[in-house]
């Protein structure tokens, strides 16, 4: 495939940029990121979490984030380039829910994530923090949400009870889910596309000169947006059909071959 210069390059986190297996960034990853930037070519983010749950990414330097599936996104020095809040109407309604029909809950802004469980069983949210070696965010009342900033509800609902809760309650968000025991809730209209072309407008890069790496269902808007779309190995058949090219998985240095392959231009070799 042909591919033009390379300004950008948008990088997802789990399962991309970090292995689910070791919880880590491999040494290939850290090396072609590294060479990009000394390249010239920007380097972000491009992740489901909200900002409080990205730290763990080594001595990694990028140019900017865009988080919570695009709904928010800022500089690395923590410009913000564009910021879309959960309306409060719709956590309004959920509070208000959650005392008839209470489950698991994480409310996150940019500065902090808090965790309403009222009760509830917390071992598969457990297990999916464990997944994500992230820790638990610490436990408040629903009633502490209210004055929040909210960018992201993370709310643990199956997808059978997806319809009454996106239609009824959370009015104005829309969910992405890359596991099936919750979903991902930001304002509507937003997802790592409308990421990417925010960051794109604030800096001026054509589309054809951005490439997208991802791995998941919430990753599939960014890898049609982009000029060159990447799904990584492990990705569904949906996700890669996504892609304009499929590269090995993280733990097979996929970030660092399709750099090797893609790019010859920009001199990375690895292996």
């Amino acid at each position: 495939m042909e591919t033009r210069k390379l300004k950008a390059a948008f990088f997802d986190i789990d399962g991309t940029l970090v292995s689910f297996k070791t919880h880590k960034v491999p040494e290939s990853t850290i090396l072609a990121i590294k060479h990009l930037r000394s390249k010239g070519v920007k380097v972000f983010i491009a992740t489901g979490r909200p900002v409080p749950f990205t730290k763990k990414l080594g001595d990694l330097e990028f140019d900017g984030i865009m988080s919570t599936n695009g709904a928010c996104c800022m500089t690395w020095s923590g410009e913000t380039i564009c910021k879309h809040p959960v309306p409060k109407d719709d956590i309004k309604r959920l509070v208000e829910d959650s005392h008839i029909n209470p489950m698991p809950i994480i409310f996150a802004s940019n500065e902090e994530a808090m965790l309403c469980d009222e009760g509830c069983d917390l071992t598969i949210v457990k297990e999916v923090f464990d997944l994500l070696d992230i820790a638990l965010p610490e436990q408040h009342s629903i009633k502490d949400v209210q004055e929040m900033d909210v960018v992201q509800i993370i709310a643990f609902f199956e997808k059978k009870d997806e319809n009454r809760i996106m239609k009824q309650i959370l009015e104005g968000c829309s969910a992405e889910r890359w596991h099936p025991a919750f979903a991902d809730c930001i304002c509507s209209g937003e997802s790592k596309a409308t990421g990417v072309e925010a960051i794109c407008k604030y800096y001026g890069f054509d589309t054809s000169e951005v490439a997208a790496f991802g791995d998941g269902g919430n990753d599939i808007s960014m890898l049609n947006y982009a000029g060159t779309g990447i799904a990584m190995g492990s990705a569904s058949e949906e996700v890669k059909k996504a892609a304009n090219w499929v590269t090995d998985s993280v733990d097979e240095d996929g970030i660092a071959h399709a750099i090797t392959s893609l790019w010859p231009e920009l001199g990375f070799t690895y292996k």
